[in-house]
């Protein structure tokens, strides 16, 4: 009997029994959010880690700002208020009593920390002016599901300010990636399209936005990671100036960015197959467990020993010797959470002098001496990212159709993704996808680079999705 739902038979139900089997989230109390479990949770360690390295490696430091923000504050900026308004959560009483003036649980912090930009800002030697930070957002869904979306989310959002337009563009340019796309595919193992918002799609109060969209399991895509040029808008609103090299006063350029737990949600549904997760090594909070078969005294030394030399190895390893579990339940558990290796070990391995090396991604065994494993597994582990991601990138290839008509992208998008030219589509041919739930994911360059805000439209191509 299987343990979780076949993709094949209920794509939605199998994505809950794998949060639920593999214990990486529940719901929460208040409808729309949800309790991140450990294992769920380490998964998140990992992706900030390395992304806030990223971050840090681009010249940004880290900064924190409150969670209620003054209603006001969002009112000065009045894109992004009619953007947002559906979705915001308002404390209009404290303390027992009604607030003079109601505050916003942050949506993002655009707002609340151009009002310290401005306050920070006095001389062109100030900028570029390059914070993020690590926070929780509320977004009222209506909809929710857990990771990709829910009322309150985990994120990190990245605000900065620049001297002059192009200094800002080819900031949020290099924060899609060199943060963002070399994340999603040297460590999430997961392709992406990075490209250009149309102006319909693009985050309120932006001049530019910029995305990667992944290919899920189903053909669907979801938006991992967005970048915005905000050209002087919010500086005009919150006075972001300075005084320039010339003496003159000059309005600020802005930046914000951001990637979220929905980046877990991506993680399951790209590489989750009927057994559960698969999760690349690079990301792995455990890259490799260790199983004894049988509860053997001398068969669980030797693993502890394995244990022990692969953690000298420099792998994240645990060793799985519950006392009253089955060998054929802990299989299982490690396969539904996802675990690159298993290094399995009996008595008659112990025997022969070997270990059974599992891989989670294609399933193959195959013997290894016991004084190789320390030095063999590093390999393999690499072979497992570099395979998790050829297995991606061939679904995305074999369900991307390059079409020539409307009715070919909507045709294409019941499967996977389409791509023709966007003088085919334009704003008018964007509404009338919007009818057959597709959407514009992204524009970009026939090449498939991600273009500049000045390229000409008539240039660029789109690709074209239904999504999450």
């Amino acid at each position: 009997m299987a343990v979780i739902t076949p993709r094949s038979t209920d794509f939605p139900r199998w994505y809950q029994d794998v949060l639920d089997k593999a214990e990486l989230a529940d719901n929460g109390p208040v409808r729309g959010t949800m309790v991140i479990r450990p294992y769920g949770y380490a998964l998140w360690e990992r992706m900030q880690a390395d992304i806030d390295a990223r971050i840090k490696a681009a010249g940004a430091v880290n900064a924190y700002f409150p969670l209620f923000i003054p209603e006001s504050y969002l009112r000065r900026e009045a894109e992004h208020v009619e953007g947002f308004s559906p979705e915001l959560a308002v404390v209009t009483h404290g303390g027992g009593k009604e607030l003079a003036e109601p505050v916003v649980v942050r949506p993002t912090s655009e707002t609340v920390i151009g009002e310290y930009m401005a306050k920070w800002t006095q001389s062109y030697r100030d900028l570029p002016l390059l914070l993020n930070q690590w926070a929780n957002v509320v977004r009222w869904e209506l909809r929710p599901r857990l990771f990709l979306r829910t009322s309150e989310f985990l994120w990190q959002e990245g605000h900065t300010a620049h001297v002059d337009e192009a200094d800002a563009a080819a900031y949020a340019r290099r924060i899609a990636l060199e943060v963002y796309r070399d994340f999603m595919v040297s460590k999430l193992a997961l392709p992406v399209f990075v490209g250009a918002k149309t102006r319909k799609e693009r985050f309120a109060g932006a001049t530019n936005t910029m995305t990667c969209e992944g290919m899920m399991g189903d053909g669907k895509a979801l938006q991992m990671a967005t970048s915005h040029e905000l050209g002087q808008n919010f500086a005009r609103a919150f006075d972001i100036d300075f005084l320039g090299a010339d003496g003159g006063r000059h309005l600020a350029w802005t930046t914000s960015w951001g990637s979220s737990t929905r980046m877990i949600g991506g993680l399951i549904m790209a590489h989750g197959d009927d057994n559960g997760l698969r999760i690349p090594p690079a990301l792995a909070p455990t890259q490799v467990i260790v199983l004894p078969v049988r509860d053997d005294e001398a068969v669980v030394a030797k693993a502890r020993e394995i244990t022990e030399a692969l953690t000298a190895a420099g792998v994240r390893v645990s060793l799985d010797a519950r006392p009253g579990l089955s060998f054929g339940r802990r299989v299982t558990d490690a396969e539904l959470k996802g675990i690159p290796v298993r290094v399995e070990i009996g008595p008659r391995d112990l025997a022969a002098g070997n270990v059974t090396l599992a891989r989670r991604d294609t399933g193959e065994k195959h013997p290894v001496p016991l004084t190789e494993v320390a030095s063999r597994v590093p390999a393999l582990l690499d072979d497992v990212q570099a395979a998790i991601y050829a297995q991606a990138l061939e679904l995305r290839e074999a369900r991307t159709a390059d079409v020539t008509s409307l009715a070919e992208a909507v045709e294409a998008a019941g499967t996977g993704f389409a791509r023709l030219p966007w003088r085919l589509v334009g704003e008018d041919g964007e509404a009338r996808l919007a009818e057959e739930s597709v959407t514009v994911r992204c524009l970009q360059t026939p090449d498939g680079e991600l273009p500049s805000a000045d390229t000409d439209d008539a240039d660029l191509v789109c690709i074209v999705a239904r999504a999450y």
